[in-house]
């Protein structure tokens, strides 16, 4: 299987060749054959994609002021109010994910069987365990 990453400027470049099974995951392959996902295009978060991106721009934009707030020496608590901010974007956007995931995924699963909904329970729990050490 092979898969496409974005280079630093966002633009779409070829990845290097993955194990069948694996799936990549912040930049690692994770191999899980018991995995249980719909078929690519078919996420929770597909008929959001749009507002879904457009959110995740304007994260972007805030994380790059964070990087100018530094460059032109803002007053720390300034720069500090913006950390926060950005973080709260960050939960607010993971936070929607996650219900996307479990109103069509998890939903997905239910229909399969009870080792389908079982599997995909605990993926959802351990991406809340994530979430909740950040």
């Amino acid at each position: 299987m092979t898969t496409t990453d974005a280079d630093a400027n966002g633009s779409p470049r070829a990845a290097a060749p993955q194990p069948a099974g694996a799936r990549l995951t912040e930049h690692r392959t994770v191999t899980d054959a018991a995995e249980t996902a719909p078929s690519p295009g078919v996420h929770g978060y597909a008929q959001q994609k749009d507002a879904h991106l457009k959110r995740l721009r304007r994260i972007e934009g805030q994380i790059r002021g964070l990087q100018r707030m530094l460059e032109e020496d803002v007053y720390c608590i300034d720069i500090l109010t913006q950390v926060s901010a950005s973080t709260k974007g960050l939960q607010s956007f993971g936070l929607q994910l996650l219900e996307e995931h479990l109103r069509h995924c998890v939903a997905d699963a239910a229909v399969k069987g009870p080792e389908a909904i079982d599997a995909k329970v605990q993926e959802a729990t351990k991406a809340i365990e994530r979430m909740l050490r950040t």
